[in-house]
């Protein structure tokens, strides 16, 4: 025992001493030893060099090149960690920077590029494609122009933006990929490229591994911008601005996360050569799903999944800003400020959200703030044990879509403040103590889709989702909604309010008024704290409504995490103390950004 006990010692001290700290800096050279005095000059060099345990430390400045980390950590507790310098700004960029405009007429200048200038990826050459995308009747590429950081948009033809000149509207650019050189015209309105900072794409992504498998990478405090991702549906490959690539434990938080021409966080699929074959099926879906338990690396609870995505800022992708199809699961999405997602609407097609997930099983979406896009949150198919809790969502064409679902899920203590606040095309779930401002509307789908065993991606079952199945307690609504679930599955209902007006939100100061009379309502209602116990068991897969980690649900705080009242919890998000009309859901200290 006591030899055995040695060897333990001898092998934690040796982890401990090969634990080594390696530095980057804008000044450093990639033939020096990585230590803080004689720093690499690339991320990418520190990369090939860290080891699990390692932590890859960068000093401030703008790095140009694409992450591919060659290895992962070998567990939570030696993970490899990509970490800014406290305190100083690091730039990760999929861009380069262009001079040498030449002005054609008026705003509109010109460059010309050799193709080597691109390597081996040339973004204006890689049209948008893939399952579920729609081009509107034009082409769309990967690539960008970026004026001062901000993009502009990329015209169908040439003519367009010859002509457009004196328009009032956003300015455009086009590109021509020839055999030796890339010419880009950009219209810079009023100001002269050579003197400004002028971008272009020039990778697909900044941070993503090139094969999957990859486990417990740490990224975090860096801004990370200007990519030409790819489109990134449920059925193939999913390459965000930063992805995880099919693997297990990562950890993305504290980043400043924009700019990408379709996503910017993915966790999502890996590929293989089935990958945008589905004919847009619901069928080809299922056929990927049994494809990915199939896989090298299966989709098990073992394998995949488990990341960690908090305190980021993610704004101005074209398709989503977060996405996952099952490498989503087991995950915990939280904190995060999220906007600006699809909002140009060049292109269209099924998969634009702030979060779009397909398989989010024992996943946890909290305490985010979703703004300015298509669609807040989309739960498309299998989740399962999923918790959508202390959300802040407003102005959005539609804050929360679920599709396909079977259940047992729970939506608690959110907000939805948009004019459509709900779609619900699946069935059970336990809505609990939200605040629904807008509509709330239903839609039984002909589609045969899976439900699982408790916890875990193994699949029990195949059915149509025909709605209800559902529970509501304690929630505010603007209008009567529970009318549209007549002639599907029977609901549980108990506690809910029906206001009508006197609900406002300054969406600038981030402050919920009530008048006086829904107050008083509020104040007035008989609820009682839910529990799993009162929930029952979703009727389609016969399971409890539990939390992500198994265990027993108890509603007993609310949208601030403060302690409801044990004998009669307000309805709604919010505990609130008798005569308070006004409260600030956003910025809350602690919270969010």
């Amino acid at each position: 025992m006591k030899i055995h006990s040695a060897i333990l010692v001898s092998l934690f001290l040796t982890c401990t001493v090969q634990a080594a700290e390696v530095h980057v800096s804008k000044s450093g050279d990639n033939e020096n030893k990585g230590s803080k005095a004689e720093p690499f000059k690339t991320i990418s060099t520190a990369a090939e060099s860290a080891q699990p345990g390692d932590t890859i430390t960068v000093h401030e400045g703008v790095y140009r090149e694409r992450i591919n980390p060659p290895r992962g950590g070998s567990s939570d507790d030696q993970r490899i960690v990509y970490q800014a310098a406290p305190g100083e700004r690091v730039e990760i960029k999929g861009s380069e920077v262009v001079t040498g405009w030449e002005k054609v007429q008026d705003d509109i200048w010109k460059v010309v590029l050799p193709n080597s200038f691109f390597g081996g990826f040339n973004p204006y050459s890689d049209l948008i494609h893939g399952d579920w995308f729609r081009d509107k009747g034009r082409a769309h590429h990967t690539g960008a122009v970026y004026l001062n950081g901000e993009w502009l948009i990329e015209a169908a033809k040439l003519e367009e933006l010859l002509q457009q000149v004196k328009q009032e509207s956003d300015p455009l650019w086009f590109a021509k990929v020839g055999k030796k050189n890339t010419s880009i015209w950009a219209q810079f309105k009023g100001v002269d490229p050579n003197s400004e900072l002028v971008e272009v794409n020039a990778r697909q992504s900044v941070f993503y591994p090139d094969k999957p498998g990859r486990n417990f990478i740490t990224v975090r405090g860096f801004t990370l911008a200007q990519a030409a991702t790819p489109w990134a549906p449920p059925t193939a490959e999913q390459i965000g601005l930063i992805g995880t690539h099919w693997s297990k434990g990562w950890i993305i938080e504290d980043n400043e996360i924009n700019h990408s021409v379709c996503v910017g966080i993915a966790l999502g699929k890996h590929g293989d050569e089935f990958d945008n074959t589905s004919a847009n099926s619901a069928e080809g879906y299922v056929k990927t799903i049994e494809r990915a338990h199939a896989y090298k690396i299966p989709w098990t609870k073992e394998n995949i999944g488990h990341h960690i995505v908090r305190n980021n800022h993610i704004s101005h992708c074209e398709q989503a800003g977060i996405v996952g199809s099952l490498g989503c699961s087991f995950s915990t999405i939280t904190d995060n400020t999220i906007h600006d997602i699809h909002v140009r609407q060049l292109f269209t097609g099924a998969e634009m959200a702030g979060i779009k997930f397909h398989g989010a099983i024992d996943t946890e979406i909290s305490r985010n703030h979703i703004y300015r896009t298509c669609r807040g949150l989309w739960l498309d198919w299998m989740s399962q044990d999923t918790r959508v809790s202390q959300n802040l969502f407003h102005d959005n064409a539609e804050d929360l879509f679920i599709e396909v679902n079977h259940g047992p899920y729970v939506v608690d203590n959110n907000i939805f403040l948009s004019p459509k606040s709900v779609r619900d095309n699946s069935q059970g779930c336990a809505f609990l103590h939200n605040l629904f401002g807008g509509s709330f509307s239903c839609t039984p789908q002909g589609r045969i889709t899976p439900y699982h065993k408790a916890h875990s991606t193994e699949i029990a079952g195949m059915e149509k989702t025909r709605c209800g199945d559902n529970r509501f307690f304690n929630n505010i609504f603007k209008q009567d909604v529970l009318g549209i679930y007549k002639d599907k599955l029977p609901i549980l209902q108990s506690g809910n309010v029906y206001v009508g007006k006197g609900i406002s939100f300054d969406a600038k100061s981030g402050v919920i008024s009530l008048s006086r009379e829904v107050s008083k309502i509020l104040a007035g209602q008989d609820c009682k704290i839910v529990t799993s116990e009162m929930l029952g068991k979703a009727e389609i897969p016969d399971l409890p409504y539990e939390d992500v980690d198994g265990k027993p649900l108890r509603i007993d705080t609310d949208y601030f995490g403060k302690s409801r009242n044990e004998d009669n919890p307000m309805p709604g998000p919010f505990e609130l103390p008798a005569g308070q009309r006004q409260l600030k859901v956003w910025p809350i200290k602690g919270k969010q950004k």
